[in-house]
């Protein structure tokens, strides 16, 4: 779909860099030419993330880890940035979620998302807009939301709090600082499977054929292809006057109404408190991997 270099010269931070959706848009950036910058908790995942893109696609590839919650070390790292040179375009995408029934959320489990989604986010578009209009140089914002921006969606609703926050932040921002060259957008994915957030939001996945792909008119899960040709595009040159946008990549799921989680309303107490302990494997495996 692209010139191999529509990216030629471009650096690009992004955040959650080394997993899931962002390392397959670090991997589509490096393709077609741009110098990346990647965060995120796990040192291990990002070297390994960093040096297979390097050997498949010969670009420069930073590292860094970052915990987007800790507003200075974002500022200081973005600075460490700006000091070489500045970025072109910056990628939201750190996020986390968790199913649960919102009764049963303690507010450290609330806390836990929005700290990360709503907080994180803004910091790191702060530290780099403002770099970006003190040096007059334009630059791409693109957020990684969800389609519950517009309808909501039962058991998730930490996150869909946040995201909606995040979306007004893309709006907000288009408009104040579409004057400094900066335009930002959004990318609300349906369901696109990755290891980690399958884990957590669709643990018993044998019974997705009757929940959550039943609601999704095109019948399938998206290809990572159609991600990456949309974060691309957004990131490229050639249409700027497209600014201040969430667009919908779902297959129309959230046309069908509900929310991606309303089939859940069929759960048991007992389906609940099994899918706790997958979700609980699923953490603790993750923080086994972390070290």
């Amino acid at each position: 779909m692209f010139k191999k270099d529509l990216l030629k010269d471009k650096r690009i931070l992004i955040t959650g860099g080394g997993t899931g959706l962002g390392k397959e848009m670090a991997n589509h950036f490096a393709e077609h030419g741009a110098e990346l910058y990647i965060c995120g908790r796990r040192n291990n995942v990002l070297v390994e993330t960093a040096n297979e893109i390097i050997d498949k696609y010969k670009t420069q590839v930073h590292t860094q880890v970052l915990d987007i919650r800790a507003s200075k070390d974002v500022d200081d790292y973005v600075q460490s940035i700006f000091d070489d040179k500045p970025l072109d375009g910056l990628i939201n995408n750190a996020a986390g979620n968790f199913i649960s029934p919102t009764k049963d959320l303690s507010h450290k489990g609330f806390d836990a998302i929005a700290n990360i989604v709503f907080h994180g986010t803004f910091y790191m578009t702060h530290s780099v807009g403002k770099r970006w209009i003190e040096s007059n140089h334009k630059g791409s914002i693109v957020n990684i939301l969800t389609t519950w921006i517009w309808t909501g969606s039962p058991y998730v609703v930490p996150s869909a709090m946040s995201k909606s926050g995040i979306h007004a932040m893309t709006q907000s921002l288009a408009a104040e600082w579409g004057k400094y060259g900066i335009k930002i957008n959004g990318i609300a994915p349906g369901p696109f499977p990755t290891k980690g957030a399958w884990d957590r939001l669709n643990p018993d996945s044998k019974n997705e054929g009757d929940g959550m792909m039943s609601s999704v008119p095109l019948g399938r899960v998206g290809d990572m292809i159609e991600l990456q040709n949309l974060a691309t595009f957004l990131m490229a040159d050639g249409c700027d006057y497209l600014t201040g946008q969430t667009i919908g990549l779902d297959g129309a799921q959230y046309l069908t109404g509900g929310g991606t989680f309303s089939q859940l309303d069929k759960l048991s107490e007992e389906d609940w408190s099994n899918m706790r302990e997958m979700i609980r494997g699923a953490n603790n495996k993750d923080k086994a991997d972390r070290g």
